[in-house]
C-alpha cells in the first residue's frame, strides 16, 4: 500500500532520526527529509561545515551538533539527555546514508537500550546506486571502506573471493592503485565498475576487466565506490570429483561431519557443493 506523505504544520515524534542526505546533488534530498530537519532540536553532523551548505540551502534553523568517530563516543551522554528530555534529534552524515560506514552505530545502540525510538529516513545511497548502474548481480555484499592492514587485505579479500555475488567497497582515489594488485590477485576473471563524483556534474563511471585494470589511468580525486562483479562460471571446469578428492573424502568420512567435508573440498577446488555431498552420502551407505 502506498501512502502520501503530507506535513503541513503536523508534529512528528519525538526521538532520534536518521536521515538520508544528498551523495553529490544537492537536489536529491527528499521532501521529508527536509520537513523533518526543520522540525529537529538537533542535528548532528560529522562536519558542520559541509552540513551547513545543504542546511544553508534548504533555510534549516536547527542547532546544529559537531558529532564525528573521534568525539561521537564523547556525546553519548549529552544526546540521550536530550532524547530523553524530549527532544527531536537527527542525525546526518557528510553524504548519503548515516550509520553506513559513518558515525552513528554507538548512538542508535544506546537508543534501543533506553528504549528511544530510532526513525530512518531513506533517501540517497551510494552503495545502491553504484549497484543498480554497474550490470552486475543485484545480490550484493557490501564490504565498507576498502580495508588498511595487508593481513585484513589478504584474508578478507581472500573469503570475500568466494562470494558469488556483487561486492561494494568504498575507497579513497588516493588510496585505488596499491588496491589494484589485491583487486587482480583475488578478483581474477571478474569485472569492476568505479564511481565517481556520482549524482554530479563530472559523475564518472569507468568500467574494466580486473585482470587489464592496470591499463587505465586512476587520476582521480575524491571518495570513490567500487562494485566487483560476480564470479564468472567457468563452463570448462570439471563437475566430477577427481580420485586425489575421493581419497581425501574417505580418510575424512568417519572424523568430520559431511558438511564440514563438503565445505573443505568445496574450498579446494570450488566443485559445486551437490555433487561432494552426493559422494559423501553413497561413501556412508556403503560403510
Amino acid at each position: 500500500m502506498v501512502r502520501n506523505y503530507e506535513s503541513r504544520n503536523k508534529e512528528i515524534k519525538k526521538g532520534l532520526y536518521l536521515v538520508s542526505t544528498p551523495i553529490g546533488n544537492l537536489g536529491d534530498i527528499t521532501l521529508r527529509a527536509i520537513d523533518v530537519l526543520k522540525k529537529s532540536d538537533y542535528i548532528l553532523c560529522e562536519d558542520t561545515r559541509v552540513s551547513k551548505i545543504l542546511i544553508d540551502k534548504y533555510a534549516i534553523k536547527s542547532k546544529l551538533i559537531s558529532n564525528h568517530k573521534f568525539n561521537e563516543k564523547k556525546n553519548i551522554s549529552k544526546i540521550l539527555g536530550l532524547l530523553k528530555n524530549n527532544c527531536v534529534i537527527s542525525i546526518i552524515s557528510d553524504a548519503g546514508t548515516p550509520v553506513i560506514s559513518d558515525p552513528g552505530a554507538i548512538l542508535v545502540n544506546e537508543c534501543v537500550k533506553n528504549n528511544i525510538e530510532v526513525t530512518p529516513l531513506p533517501g540517497p545511497s551510494a552503495v545502491l546506486s553504484a549497484v543498480s548502474v554497474s550490470g552486475f548481480s543485484e545480490k550484493f555484499f557490501f564490504y565498507g571502506f576498502f580495508p588498511e592492514k595487508k593481513k585484513l587485505i589478504e584474508d578478507d579479500l581472500k573469503n570475500l573471493s568466494y562470494l558469488d555475488s556483487s561486492i561494494v567497497f568504498f575507497i579513497s582515489s588516493k588510496k585505488i592503485n596499491r588496491a589494484i594488485p589485491y583487486l587482480k590477485r583475488n578478483f581474477i576473471g571478474r569485472k569492476i565498475l568505479i564511481c565517481r563524483e556520482m549524482t554530479k556534474f563530472y559523475e564518472e563511471f569507468i568500467r574494466a576487466e580486473i585482470d587489464e585494470i592496470d591499463k587505465l589511468s586512476f587520476a582521480l580525486k575524491g571518495e570513490l565506490t567500487i562494485v566487483i562483479s560476480e564470479k564468472k562460471l567457468d563452463k570448462k571446469t570439471s563437475q566430477t570429483l577427481s580420485e586425489s578428492d575421493k581419497r581425501m573424502i574417505s580418510t575424512m568420512i568417519n572424523k568430520l561431519s559431511i558438511k564440514e567435508i563438503v565445505s573443505l573440498i568445496n574450498q579446494k577446488n570450488r566443485l559445486p557443493k551437490k555433487i561432494i555431498y552426493n559422494y559423501c552420502v553413497q561413501l556412508k551407505n556403503e560403510k
